[in-house]
Order: structure tokens, then sequence, then C-alpha cells
């Protein structure tokens, strides 16, 4: 069976990394979601982001980060998008909702909030918080700071 693959965004800076609580969990997460049949990995970054978010990006405002090793049956291809300035956790909204067994309709990200990247990386799952220990890791051992730098500036 072939894997399933993820595709996320990870929106922050050098300092500090944008995640969303999972409704109804104690985790936190990046956006991130299922690439349908035939959609490119970056336009599902993109297409997540904007429901799990409200942030409109482009595809060429992304930076790959690679398809990386996630869960048993499922890779996560990460891109990463730094805006000159982080967007504000309160006036994010997540339009992707789920049902309950209630039949209760709640979105999958109840609150944002931006984090410095160690204690984010202890709000994720065990799995996530492995991928972007990895990254962060490569990216300073590089000294790679292309990853890091904005790729968009707010007025």
């Amino acid at each position: 069976m072939a894997k399933r693959i993820s595709s996320g965004v990870i929106v922050g800076d050098a300092e500090h990394i944008l995640l969303g609580q999972a409704t109804r969990s104690p985790r936190w997460d990046i956006p991130k979601g299922l690439v349908e049949p035939g959609e490119a990995l970056a336009a599902a970054a993109v297409r997540e982001l904007f429901e799990e978010t409200g942030l409109a990006v482009t595809e060429a405002e992304l930076r790959p980060l690679g398809v990386h090793a996630y869960l048993r049956d499922k890779d996560l291809a990460l891109f990463a998008w730094m805006p000159g300035r982080m967007p504000a956790p309160d006036t994010l909204i997540c339009r992707s909702t789920f049902r309950l067994p209630s039949g209760a309709v709640v979105p999958e990200f109840d609150r944002f909030g931006a984090f410095a990247w160690d204690e984010a990386l202890g709000k994720v799952g065990k799995n996530l918080a492995r991928v972007l220990a990895g990254i962060r890791a490569c990216c300073s051992a590089r000294r790679d700071t292309s990853a890091m730098r904005p790729t968009h500036r707010s007025p």
C-alpha cells in the first residue's frame, strides 16, 4: 500500500512558529492536511494554510523543505512561509471543520498561538516534533538562513 502524503506550512521566523490547537485535544499542530489526487504538494500546502488559518499565500512565497517520514502510513511534505511580521494569532480563523459523534460541526483548530521553537516542540505530537526538530537542526548546522528569511513583507 502506498503511503499517503500530507502537506503543511511552517509559519514563523528564526524565533517563533505558529501553531493551532487541535479542537478537543491538548495537542497543537501546524497547518497541514492530505494532498488530494492530482494536487501538487505546494498547492496542497497553500490550500491547507488558507483553510486552517485564513492566511492566503502563493506557491512562490513558500520555501520547500522536503518530504519527511512522518507516520507509518504517511509522509509529510513541508514548506516554510516566513512573513515579514508574524500574523496575530487572534485574527486567524479555521474554516476546516469536522463532525463530532454528537453531530456538532467544529473547526479543526479552535485557537492559535506563536511559540518559541523549543516550546512549540513540546506542544506538538512526538512525530511532528521529530520532523520539526530535524528541520531546525539541519538549517542550524548548515547555517542555512534562507529558510528563516522573510519571503513576504507586510506594509
